[in-house]
């Protein structure tokens, strides 16, 4: 959500903002009802003080005899246009706040201009792909082959997009969550927390998905949202507060099933596990003080990327163009890890730094400053520490033998019992 005093400081400012996100100009349209709104409040307070100054001279006009009927008269048309002042300034705000939640957050500065995911900066990549003496194959090939990974019997039970993992492989994803959590929590300095997979609108509503992305989420029958991903949750722990500074940063850090309807996917990854209905994450999640952001932000991606080292996993961080960053997001990090089943980089965490934008959603805020009194929004920051499904896939492709069987990485088999690879039978 934007703040309308500084709309109001440099119209021209913020339609430059959205016209980077290949928007067209709101100012005019925001500043005409803003404009309105402060007139009628000002009318309205000016009504006021003059109907309290009739009620007194009405009332010493009796108490010495007087004929009030004139003064009666226009105290009861002033009450008849304070009615109508005070209808009208919520239908004026809720005006305002209308356009302004459709309305994304302003870019960083440092975001390069572009259409979309062809205008992504690489800004490095790390580790080398693995040369094979055979064809590696896609994850849902090795999958099915192994036995361990059921498309048929999801769909049975769900419809498409969804998967059953049995076995060993089932165990590997349970390693893989298990691993990303101890390697946040004992070296980053995340909270592990637990929360709750259904959300009132609210909080869908504090993180941005609502109103403009409704489609993309599912709503229960009594009125709540199955969550995105758990960026929802944890952000709003904090919503309506006033945090004190000391506090800050809160790093937040929790394991979750995430449900997508995936409403713009169509005919998009339509095999294997990439683009699920349902997928477990590992979601970062910070609340940080305004000058600290922008290193919170590269606190958040360097320990996604950790995890990726460890797993060994070739990798490589992309900022995001104007036309690829998030509604919510002021700037964002992907990190695409290397599958050689499909010969490409896919996503597998993307790290945002969202600033005030959700906070004044929330209403989410900080007290400090020297004096100890200063009240001001927190900025709040989000990302994949990692995609377990998608860590899945890549564990799976990146160490393929060509018999089929997968090596589990050194991190991972105290997890897995001590297992060193997976294989059929």
């Amino acid at each position: 959500m934007h703040d309308i005093r500084a709309i109001r400081a440099d119209p021209a400012a913020f339609d430059a903002a959205m016209a980077r996100r290949g928007l067209p100009p709101a100012a005019a349209e925001l500043m005409a009802l803003d404009t309105d709104r402060r007139a009628a409040q000002t009318a309205l307070q000016e009504k006021q003080a003059r109907r309290n100054a009739l009620a007194k001279e009405i009332g010493q006009g009796k108490r010495a005899g007087a004929d009030t009927a004139a003064l009666e008269a226009e105290a009861t048309t002033l009450r008849g246009d304070m009615d109508s002042l005070e209808k009208h300034v919520p239908t004026l705000d809720a005006g305002i706040r209308h356009i302004l939640e459709g309305l994304p957050n302003i870019l960083d500065p440092s975001v390069p201009d572009g259409p979309d995911e062809t205008a992504n900066v690489r800004l490095k990549q790390t580790g080398q792909p693995r040369d094979f003496n055979f064809t590696p194959k896609q994850h849902f090939e090795l999958g099915e082959a192994l036995g361990m990974m059921d498309f048929a019997t999801a769909a049975k039970l769900a419809g498409a997009r969804f998967t059953v993992l049995r076995g060993p492989l089932a165990r590997l994803e349970r390693a893989l969550g298990q691993f990303m959590l101890d390697q946040h929590t004992q070296g980053r300095g995340y909270l592990e927390t637990i929360v709750p997979s259904l959300v009132n609108a609210a909080a869908v509503f504090g993180t941005g998905s609502l109103p403009k992305f409704e489609e993309d989420l599912f709503k229960t029958t009594d009125g709540r949202y199955l969550i995105p991903t758990a960026e929802v949750p944890l952000t709003n722990t904090v919503a309506g507060d006033i945090v004190p500074e000391k506090q800050l940063p809160l790093r937040l850090t929790s394991l979750t099933d995430c449900f997508r309807s995936e409403a713009g996917a169509s005919g998009r990854d339509t095999r294997g596990m990439i683009r699920q209905h349902q997928f477990r994450k590992v979601e970062l999640v910070c609340i940080a003080h305004p000058d600290k952001s922008g290193e919170e932000h590269e606190w958040m991606t360097r320990s996604a990327e950790i995890i990726l080292e460890k797993l060994d996993l070739p990798y490589r961080r992309m900022l995001l163009s104007s036309g690829d960053t998030g509604f919510a997001s002021t700037r964002t990090y992907d990190l695409e890890v290397w599958l050689p089943g499909q010969g490409m980089y896919r996503e597998i965490s993307s790290c945002s730094n969202c600033k005030d934008f959700q906070a004044r959603r929330m209403n989410a805020r900080f007290r400090g400053g020297a004096d100890g009194k200063t009240v001001a929004h927190v900025h709040t920051l989000n990302g994949s520490g990692v995609a377990i499904g998608r860590a899945l896939i890549a564990v799976m492709e990146n160490y393929q033998q060509a018999d089929g069987s997968i090596v589990v990485p050194d991190v991972l088999r105290p997890y897995m019992g001590g297992l060193e690879s997976i294989s059929a039978g």
